[in-house]
């Protein structure tokens, strides 16, 4: 595992990499903002766009917005990637309600 944390720590803003370890331990670069997160659910704002991960029991291990950098810990269920911002997903659902 230090390996990993080494490997991911050394990496820049710039770049976007997901390392998972055992569905339990997850280190992501490339994090530009956390839009929010509880126990069951992390919204991430990537250089690659939108990021919700999906578990239970999950926690922010370690945050370095410095170096755009997110570990997470927790039973990890699943990870999707949309390429709309959180505003952008939120605006296009008010606008469907209100139509």
């Amino acid at each position: 595992m230090n390996q990993m944390y080494d490997s991911i720590n050394n990496r820049t803003a710039e770049g976007h990499d997901v390392v998972m370890q055992g569905r339990k331990v997850m280190e992501i670069t490339g994090v530009k903002q956390v839009e929010s997160f509880d126990s069951e659910e992390f919204l991430l704002v990537t250089v690659m766009g939108m990021l919700a991960i999906k578990g239970e029991n999950l926690q922010m291990k370690n945050l370095d917005v410095d170096r755009g950098l997110v570990s997470i810990k927790g039973r990890i269920f699943s990870l999707v990637y949309t390429d709309q911002s959180a505003g952008e997903k939120s605006k296009g659902l008010f606008s469907k309600l209100f139509k």
